[in-house]
């Protein structure tokens, strides 16, 4: 009975252990990539240090929450992150009149219109109305330059970039699903070996939250809570469906709108901005190399919230670490998990001769990795792309 009992136990073990390193590697490349635009952003827009941190601290718990509850109790890959198109913007606003508490009453503000949008039917069906093709090119044009961190990373560091290739590379002969497990153990192990904390780095109290009492101005709302809704939906949300409509989950975006809506309004009030689908992070979670097995993977979302919550109240730490580590290092290992998304969502965009063009067009606009109007690359490339698509289907009469 326990030989049997322990046979059964080691096939789920290997089940979970992929989709969790993924998870765990999405959070981390997640938190990596813009902890530091997070705070930069919040402080530009008239924070305190005290609650720049608090900020920063309430979304890591928000989007741990997000991604625990939801993935578990839908058993699908729906993972969440920060607005870092919304940070990025942010920075750019400076401190509206009002200074902080206006800053948080924006962010209220756009909180309520993502749950408006929810609630909203004919919105949340236009947005999951996306050809495939489309979802496709966008999200290929989104992994490309991730994708191209391990070669980049090679050429910059060799010493330290090139054991990780060549472990992915060995790993994916040997054991595919493991390689990148592999990866990010080898990753690690260079990490911990080459990065060296500079003195002092860990001083300071742990990060608590501090209340913000929102105050509304017409000033921060039209410059920065309009536009923050706008960039969030059109350059996360939108990304993020396209992501797990382009792995093959079919997911309804009115109940997430509602829920991130209201987590987002609730953050507010501690200083932070809004949570969302996950985008580039979304792929590592929902890819083929979280697992083979497409309804294996929603582990992988909880590993990532999971990680996020220990991340919160570690900030001192994490942030210490991971900003005296090569960045271009945790990028080279989130690109090499997100090769064969790449090559999925490149087969997916090309397969039919009638959206080929449009896809291409879509593709390259986003990968190009402009933003006009506060609006990133992924949303004109979907414009562009549909729009080429209308006025094909128009002279064909279809």
């Amino acid at each position: 009975m326990d030989t049997s009992a322990s046979a059964a136990e080691q096939p789920r073990r290997q089940v979970y252990l992929q989709p969790v390193m993924a998870g765990a590697l999405a959070a981390l490349v997640g938190y990596a990539s813009t902890f530091t635009l997070v705070l930069a952003a919040l402080t530009a827009a008239g924070a305190s240090p005290q609650q720049a941190g608090s900020g920063l601290f309430s979304v890591c718990i928000a989007i741990g929450i997000l991604n625990i509850v939801v993935a578990a109790r839908a058993k699908t890959p729906i993972s969440f992150a920060w607005s870092t198109p919304g940070v990025a913007f942010l920075l750019t606003v400076g401190e509206p009149v009002g200074s902080f508490p206006a800053v948080a009453g924006a962010f209220l503000v756009a909180a309520g219109l993502i749950a408006l949008t929810g609630l909203v039917r004919p919105l949340a069906r236009a947005i999951a109305a996306i050809p495939s093709a489309l979802a496709n090119a966008m999200l290929a044009g989104m992994l490309l330059t991730l994708c191209l961190a391990p070669i980049t990373a090679v050429a910059e560091m060799p010493l330290l970039a090139l054991p990780i290739l060549l472990s992915w590379m060995i790993a994916l002969r040997f054991a595919r699903r493991y390689a990148v497990p592999v990866a990010v153990v080898v990753t690690g192990v260079v990490l911990a070996t080459t990065t060296h904390l500079p003195s002092g780095a860990l001083d300071g109290a742990w990060p608590a939250l501090v209340p913000v009492v929102p105050e509304f101005t017409w000033d921060a709302i039209v410059r920065l809570g309009l536009p923050l809704y706008v960039v969030t939906m059109a350059s996360q949300n939108l990304p993020g469906i396209a992501v797990l409509k382009a792995n093959g989950y079919s997911v309804q975006p009115a109940p997430v709108f509602v829920m991130t809506g209201i987590t987002s309004a609730i953050t507010a009030f501690f200083g932070g901005h809004t949570s969302n689908l996950a985008a580039i992070t979304a792929a590592i979670c929902a890819g083929p190399e979280a697992h083979p097995d497409k309804d294996a993977r929603w582990p992988a979302p909880v590993a990532a919230g999971a990680v996020y919550l220990l991340l919160g109240p570690a900030a001192s730490l994490a942030a210490a670490f991971i900003a005296a580590s090569p960045p271009i290092l945790i990028q080279a290992v989130a690109g090499l998990a997100l090769l064969s998304s790449l090559a999925a969502a490149l087969s997916g965009a090309l397969a039919e001769e009638e959206t080929r063009l449009p896809a291409i067009l879509t593709f390259v606009a986003t990968a190009s990795g402009v933003t006009i109007i506060g609006l990133g690359a992924p949303f004109w490339g979907l414009v562009g792309g549909i729009a080429l698509l209308l006025i094909l289907r128009s002279r064909t009469g279809t």
